[in-house]
């Protein structure tokens, strides 16, 4: 009985001895709420182990350098050994000779991943991180400043590369899941509401920092465009583009001026930052009809044809009749109209010759059953014909017409509102009667169709009005068409008595052929 009492023993002390530092499980990687990917996927950082695992081994003189995912606390090491980061002097602190280094340091600092869904892990080395990004954004804004009066005017290149490096490694991540698509994971015939909250990123308070990091090196003055382009290339627009999928609002507002500097400042990616957002934009129109961020694209782009030259390259109008005016088919057009209404504005403002293209691509893309998107189209038409030159105007006004004599007679009586509101804006009722001989005609008839049977009064009052207008502005041409639409509704109650009479006759026939068994039913 002793004896088995000593085995036993044996057995409990062999496995207590697997459990030492030097046989323990490596801790598992955090998960990123900065980012990961590229460069900065294994970007070391500086630490001191606190933990037998360091003790039972040599010291070297310097610190060693481990990846971000070492530096998970590993629960077989105790709550007592968390991994201590290394303090790291202030850049002011150190000489101008040690500045590059201490640089990289920081930003290898800034490249770890830390999981910052919860504030319970890394407390300390999360703050040490976050005071890093402090720093290093106001020493990008004005090295003399942050660094001292020795601190060079420039970055050095292989500094820039490491800073690109770190910043990458935090924003370019895979994106959460959209809320349509959880929702349709959990139920395929769930719709995504619009008034839901947007979503807010737990990691943004870092990701600000990052943002803010990036937009301060892109505008910096001492940022040589011939140096950061080698870093700040096609690939690293491409992954922008990527990010304004991003649910997070004040991300995709971060996102959109970093973008519109780079095409400021790197002319040299111009042509490509365009083509990719064509193909951002063609994706969604044709493909996926889901994008949380063709809004702020739009306004980038509101920016960038307000700088166009005159007169306009091919390549821009292909853009306007292939990609903006497609825009108008999806059915969200309502989340990114405004910005939508603004670039097409200003093509016809800087080149009024496309308004004929402009009218006839809203006129194809029309909407037949929803009347919000009506009522939106009829506010930029008014806009797009502020603009237009009657030239233009008399190459469309035929189509044009007839769809705004739909919308008067629609029994949506905002749609019908907001096509009699037209006649308010002084620049159309000039257009309308210079060509009111083509015009006339086509509008008198819906009119006295309001007149006649439309329920709303609003929309009875409004229509009174264009009328009177039109009595004004040609009574000759008024009677004319009054005669014209009397003689038409007369010879339509004729057709309808013949066809009646037809009938009749027909039954008459059927009846007689049929004999009395026959039973007809009006």
């Amino acid at each position: 009985m002793f004896n088995k009492i000593i085995k036993r023993g044996n057995r409990k002390s062999a496995r207590g001895d697997s459990a030492e530092p030097g046989a323990r499980p490596a801790a598992p990687s955090s998960s990123s709420g900065g980012g990961g990917g590229g460069a900065g996927g294994a970007a070391p950082v500086t630490v001191n182990h606190a933990s037998r695992a360091s003790a039972a081994t040599p010291s070297s003189p310097t610190s060693p350098h481990v990846a971000p995912s070492a530096l998970a606390t590993n629960p077989a090491a105790g709550a007592a050994s968390p991994p201590l980061l290394e303090p790291l002097p202030l850049l002011r602190d150190v000489a101008a000779a040690d500045r590059p280094g201490l640089l990289l340091r920081k930003l290898r600092l800034v490249a770890a991943i830390f999981d910052l869904s919860d504030s319970l892990k890394h407390p300390r080395e999360k703050e040490a991180k976050r005071q890093a990004l402090l720093e290093l954004v106001d020493y990008v804004q004005a090295p003399a400043q942050a660094a001292g009066a020795n601190a060079p005017a420039r970055l050095p290149d292989h500094v820039q590369e490491a800073l690109v490096a770190a910043i990458s490694a935090n924003i370019f991540r895979p994106l959460p899941p959209a809320l349509h698509e959880s929702a349709a994971a959990i139920d395929p015939g769930a719709t995504p509401d619009d008034e839901e909250e947007p979503y807010l990123d737990p990691a943004w308070p870092h990701l600000q920092l990052v943002y803010e990091l990036l937009l301060r090196y892109v505008v910096s003055p001492d940022t040589d465009t011939k140096v950061a382009k080698r870093y700040v290339d096609h690939a690293f627009v491409l992954r922008l583009l990527d990010l304004f999928d991003s649910e997070d609002p004040r991300e995709r507002e971060y996102l959109k001026t970093v973008l519109h500097r780079i095409y400021g400042k790197f002319m040299v990616h111009r042509p490509f930052i365009r083509k990719a957002i064509n193909n951002v934009f063609y994706r969604f129109i044709f493909e996926t009809q889901r994008h949380n961020g063709i809004g702020e694209l739009l306004e980038i782009l509101g920016s960038i044809i307000n700088g166009f030259a005159l007169p306009m390259k091919e390549e821009h109008k292909l853009f306007l009749a292939r990609a903006l005016i497609p825009l108008h088919k999806p059915k969200s057009v309502a989340i990114y109209h405004q910005q939508l209404s603004y670039c097409i504005v200003q093509f016809v403002e800087k080149d009024y010759k496309l308004a004929d293209t402009v009218i006839r691509g809203l006129l194809k893309y029309w909407p037949v059953t929803n009347c919000q998107k009506e009522v939106l189209f009829l506010g930029e038409l008014e806009e797009v014909l502020e603009a237009t030159q009657p030239a233009e105007f008399q190459r469309c006004m035929v189509p044009l017409f007839k769809q705004i004599g739909r919308c008067l007679n629609s029994s949506h009586f905002q749609v019908a509102e907001r096509a009699l509101f037209l006649w308010n804006n002084d620049h159309i009722v000039s257009l309308i009667a210079q060509n009111r001989g083509a015009i006339f005609p086509i509008i008198f008839e819906a009119l006295e169709r309001n007149i006649q049977s439309h329920w709303n009064l609003a929309v009875h009052g409004l229509t009174a009005n264009v009328r009177k207008m039109f009595l004004d502005m040609d009574s000759e041409l008024f009677e004319e068409c009054q005669q014209q639409y009397m003689e038409k509704q007369a010879k339509a109650k004729e057709i309808r008595e013949q066809r009646e009479s037809a009938w009749r006759q027909l039954e008459a026939v059927a009846a007689k052929a049929a004999g009395d068994d026959m039973v007809l039913v009006n």
